[in-house]
């Protein structure tokens, strides 16, 4: 990293213009940038941002009485006569916090020497981060983005962690409609931009796949000119998609074809290319999500030899099981959920080995004019992979849909989760295997976390 910015070059690098002027540290590099008024002392900077239920002007005083020495404001703030030239805390005032604060993410990833990575799809994002940053973790320190910090706020975040130790960075981005994945390629101008795929979360907002493909290609406007798209060739709206945005240098990953183009093997192996890697997850979509790391690792000259055998553990509610005492293992798959990491999850409680295959399915949201037709396309792979019995916690229209698209499978619905409990308590029986996946807002992982208690 270059020398971290005065008050002075953030004045200029904010466009602000200085309310106060602190004599004694306007000349002196800061430390860290936040939005925390909590966690600051001298030499931090406090960005004061706005939201539907917050608004960081109410803790100025309180980020300049801890010792902050810079505190940056809106055209709306009005300064207090206690924050006058008598307080050690520069203000200065900016048309717009948040573009403030993603100015300055965007200036502390130029003083980046390394390579940053970005990765956005509709499905496996979070997924392909963690397993991208394992993968470079062998060469050296990574940043990687946390929790859910992937959009106009969590991007800059992100990026102001960056280090004099940090050799690479991985960069989640996550957006809600046109535009604003653009946004954040602009702020992280990555020298890697992973697409995972194209799919149907996020069609409420966007209204067609094609859309939301254009919206997943804007990553390929912010690569710099000499950077390099890997691309999932298996996933055809998205290649068709790409190839009108970007001429580049491009890797392209698959099972079914592409440069990076893999074979899964019965032993649970991946082969590409004739080397063999142990699979870090379970399912045919982390197989393939695994050849797009691959393909990132050939784009920053890794070798492969490196990476045979990678160990993993992701976040809570993605790809976790849960072995308990009574013989019964929860796949925990409750993060979220849109039509295709619905049938990949279907697809891998298919091929859990153990006795009873249940799926626990709730309604998929933002799926808009289009929900009914793709929760019954759910419905549809429940009953192509042979799974003995589905339960819903759903809407009703389309807990309809999963079960008139599961056709003759056994099926339940449920209204309330209790009942949805008490009936897994007394019905579930040693070798059942249950997959429990639905978009966050059904809450399934409170259910996976009482049967987890129950049977402990």
């Amino acid at each position: 990293m270059a020398a971290l910015p005065t008050p002075e070059q953030i004045c200029d690098i904010c466009q602000a213009n200085a309310l106060v002027r602190a004599s004694d540290s306007w000349a002196q590099p800061v430390q860290s940038i936040s939005t925390d008024s909590r966690n600051l002392a001298a030499g931090h900077v406090f960005v004061a941002l706005r939201g539907d239920r917050f608004d960081g002007h109410s803790f100025v005083e309180t980020a300049a009485a801890a010792g902050a020495t810079v505190a940056i404001v809106d055209q709306a703030f009005e300064l207090p006569e206690t924050l006058g030239d008598a307080v050690r805390c520069s203000i200065l005032q900016v048309e717009d916090t948040l573009a403030a604060y993603q100015a300055l993410g965007r200036y502390w990833r130029q003083q980046f020497v390394g390579p940053v990575v970005a990765v956005t799809g509709s499905v496996g994002k979070t997924t392909m981060k963690e397993l991208t940053a394992t993968a470079l973790g062998t060469q050296g320190t990574v940043l990687k983005t946390q929790a859910n910090f992937n959009n106009e706020i969590g991007v800059p975040k992100t990026l102001l962690g960056l280090a004099d130790d940090h050799r690479y960075a991985v960069v989640e981005m996550g957006m809600r409609g046109l535009g604003e994945i653009e946004l954040l390629a602009q702020i992280a101008e990555p020298d890697v931009a992973m697409i995972t795929n194209v799919g149907t979360a996020h069609i409420e907002r966007l209204g067609s796949e094609a859309a939301i493909a254009q919206a997943k290609c804007e990553l390929l406007k912010g690569l710099k000119p000499n950077g390099i798209a890997v691309l999932n060739a298996d996933n055809p709206r998205l290649m068709e998609t790409a190839s009108k945005v970007w001429s580049g240098k491009t890797i392209t990953f698959g099972l079914e074809q592409g440069d990076v183009q893999g074979q899964i093997l019965d032993s649970g192996v991946l082969e590409v290319d004739g080397q063999q890697f142990k699979l870090p997850l379970p399912g045919r979509h982390n197989a393939l999500n695994f050849c797009g790391t691959l393909a990132v690792a050939r784009a920053l000259g890794i070798d492969w030899a490196e990476l045979t055998a990678l160990e993993l553990t992701l976040p809570d509610g993605r790809s976790q099981r849960h072995d308990l005492s009574n013989g019964v293992a929860l796949l925990d798959e409750t993060y979220n959920a849109g039509a295709e990491s619905m049938a990949a999850a279907i697809q891998l409680l298919a091929q859990t080995p153990g006795q009873r295959k249940i799926a626990v399915l709730g309604t998929m949201k933002e799926l808009g004019d289009h929900s009914v037709r793709l929760h019954r396309q759910v419905g549809g792979v429940v009953a192509n992979q042979g799974i003995d019995l589905l339960l819903t916690l759903a809407d009703p229209a389309e807990a309809d849909a999963l079960i008139g698209g599961a056709e003759a499978v056994k099926s339940k619905a449920f209204e309330r989760a209790e009942d949805l409990v008490d009936y897994l308590k007394a019905e579930a029986k040693k070798g059942d295997r249950i997959l429990f996946k639905a978009s966050r807002a059904v809450a399934l992982d409170k259910i996976v976390e009482q049967l987890k208690a129950h049977w402990s």
